[in-house]
C-alpha cells in the first residue's frame, strides 16, 4: 500500500515533494496508463483546491480522455479546441484564469473556473497533456505551471507510448 504524506509549508515544496512522491510511485512500472492513474491520484490527493486532474492522450492526433480523478469528462478533444487543445496544438502550458472567458473553452464541467493544461512531450512529440481544473478562477500561477511542467517532465518516459495505445478498450 503507498501512503504519501505530502504536507509542505510552500508551493515549491509541496511541488518537489508531489513530484518526488510519483517518480517514485512510478519507478519501475512501464504500463502508462497505471502510471497515469496513480500520478492522477496522487496529484487529486496532494493539491488543494480542485475539482478535475487527469491526462488526455494523443491518439492519432486527436486528444482522447486516460486516467482521471473526478466528475466524468469530454472523451475526445481536436487539437485546437479548447484549453486542453490549445496546449496540445502549440506544445505550451495553457494557464487560464477563468475559462469561461477562453476562446473556444469545452465546458466538460461547469463548476470548472480555472485550468492548468500542461503538454507530456517524449523528444519532441506530444504523447497527451495533463490537465487541472479548479472552481476557484485563477487558482493556477506560474508557481503551479513550473511545477507540472516539472511532473510532466520528469515522467514523460513513464507516460510515454501512449500514442501507440489502442483508443477503445
Amino acid at each position: 500500500m503507498y501512503d504519501f504524506k505530502i504536507d509542505a509549508a510552500d508551493k515549491a515544496s509541496l511541488y518537489r515533494e508531489l513530484i518526488d512522491a510519483a517518480d517514485a510511485l512510478t519507478a519501475g512500472e512501464p504500463d502508462p496508463i497505471a502510471n497515469m492513474a496513480n500520478v492522477a491520484a496522487l496529484i487529486w490527493e496532494a493539491l488543494p483546491d480542485l475539482n478535475w486532474v487527469g491526462f488526455y492522450r494523443n491518439v492519432g492526433g486527436e486528444l482522447v480522455l486516460g486516467p482521471f480523478q473526478g466528475r466524468p469528462a469530454c472523451i475526445r478533444i481536436p487539437f485546437g479546441r479548447g484549453v486542453c487543445g490549445a496546449a496540445a496544438a502549440t506544445l505550451e502550458p495553457q494557464c487560464v484564469d477563468d475559462v469561461h472567458a477562453f476562446p473556444g473553452h469545452i465546458a466538460c464541467d461547469a463548476a470548472s473556473r480555472a485550468e492548468l493544461v500542461v503538454p507530456i512531450l517524449v523528444g519532441c512529440a506530444l504523447v497527451g497533456v495533463l490537465d487541472l481544473d479548479s472552481p476557484t478562477p485563477g487558482r493556477f500561477d506560474k508557481e503551479d505551471e513550473r511545477g507540472c511542467l516539472e511532473l510532466a517532465q520528469r515522467l514523460s518516459g513513464r507516460l510515454g507510448g501512449m500514442e501507440k495505445m489502442p483508443a477503445e478498450g
